[in-house]
């Protein structure tokens, strides 16, 4: 299935029934009146989130929705049907976007959460709404109102707990193959992992962690270089960031330039989400002598200050895995229990996901294509450039 993280749909909630203008005639009551009766609301576009459902790769082909129309009222008073809601299921982390306002409308992060985008039209009044003492016989009625239209923005960031970062083949689809049931793509070539791919990590009876990884990151990524900073937003959500480093690249480059490129893209995607905390895994230990591990492990822990957590770790031969699995498995409890009985730790927490949400969706926006009709060329066209906002 192609995985797709990002779509823009119109929905349409349905128009209000209009009101009914009636009158009771029948035979043997003399003194009739009006008895027109109101018109139903129009339906709501609602979204549910669904678990079974893991990219938006359908709303590219069906990027239309609308919700039905309320019924017409009736005489001896009857009520228009109301419309049926227009239900549309998307995947659990999915943030709705208003895309003339760029206001966030709501992120379903839970199984079965609901969110209305789009409320249907008020129902219009039947003329028996208007009757009065001194008015016994009115003709006044009311259309129904029309239903609320927006274009949406949807946009998906998967529910993780860690989150693995790093530059291509530095061992991160291995480490999540080794740890969990998952088996993404592995290959000796770069770019092998094109889509994000979770795994459950399993640390004991009853405790367990979703980990992520997304494809790697290399310098200009930030400006479209390689597959871009499009797949950071999977790592939003995510309590603790792990950073994989390969501790013998094959071109030779300094593992600690490496480490401080990718972070520098990860700043420049933004300042919010690189400020959540970051873990550093020398990866692919195996590659090394016995005798050299260790002091690997030491030299980068010395270069990136103490205030970092180093790990050294090998997936092939499972060195420093049960200790790394072990520690982000508390440092994930931790974390959680701390938001959940800490209400200046929660606020800090929602604080920083809304800068990062605002930062996500500043970068879906930064390549727009602009008309440009100055210099036009010589057949007369126009011509179309890309710039970034």
């Amino acid at each position: 299935m192609q995985f797709v993280d990002e779509a823009t749909i119109d929905v349409e909630a349905g128009k209000g029934g209009a009101g009914c203008l009636s009158f009771r005639r029948e035979k043997y009551v003399p003194m009739g009146g009006p008895d027109g009766g109101d018109g139903g609301d129009g339906g709501d576009v609602v979204l549910v989130a669904d678990a079974a459902l893991n990219t938006l790769v359908d709303f590219r082909y069906q990027p239309r929705y609308r919700a039905t129309p309320g019924g017409r009222g009736a005489g001896k008073n009857m009520t228009g049907r109301r419309g049926e809601d227009c239900i549309i299921r998307v995947p659990v982390g999915t943030t709705i976007v208003d895309e003339e306002t760029l206001e966030t409308l709501g992120d379903l992060s839970k199984a079965d959460e609901r969110l209305v985008v789009a409320r249907g039209g008020a129902h219009g009044l039947g003329n028996t709404r208007y009757k009065s003492s001194t008015n016994r016989a009115p003709r006044k009625t009311t259309p129904g109102g029309d239903g609320e239209a927006r274009r949406l923005r949807l946009q998906l960031k998967v529910l993780a707990d860690v989150g693995l970062l790093g530059m291509p083949n530095a061992g991160k689809s291995t480490l999540l193959a080794a740890v969990s049931a998952s088996r993404p793509k592995i290959a000796d070539y770069p770019f092998t992992t094109l889509t994000p791919s979770l795994g459950v990590v399993r640390a004991g009876n009853e405790r367990s962690f979703v980990m992520a990884d997304i494809p790697g990151l290399i310098e200009g990524a930030s400006a479209g270089a390689g597959l871009g900073t499009q797949f950071l937003r999977h790592l939003a959500r995510c309590r603790v960031l792990l950073h994989l480093v390969d501790c013998a690249p094959l071109d030779g480059t300094d593992p600690f330039v490496n480490l401080q490129t990718v972070e520098a893209e990860l700043s420049a995607y933004s300042e919010a989400l690189a400020e959540r905390p970051c873990w550093i895994a020398l990866s692919k230990l195996d590659l090394l002598e016995e005798g050299r591990r260790k002091r690997a492990v030491e030299a980068l822990r010395r270069r990136v200050g103490k205030r970092r957590r180093v790990f050294g770790i090998s997936a092939a031969d499972g060195t420093g895995i049960a200790a790394l699995v072990r520690e982000l498995m508390k440092f994930v409890e931790k974390t959680n229990a701390s938001l959940a009985s800490d209400a200046d730790a929660a606020e800090r927490e929602r604080d920083r996901a809304e800068r990062i949400a605002a930062d996500v969706l500043r970068q879906s926006l930064v390549r727009r294509p602009v008309k440009v009709v100055a210099d036009a060329p010589d057949d007369g066209g126009v011509e179309v450039v890309y710039r970034r906002d």
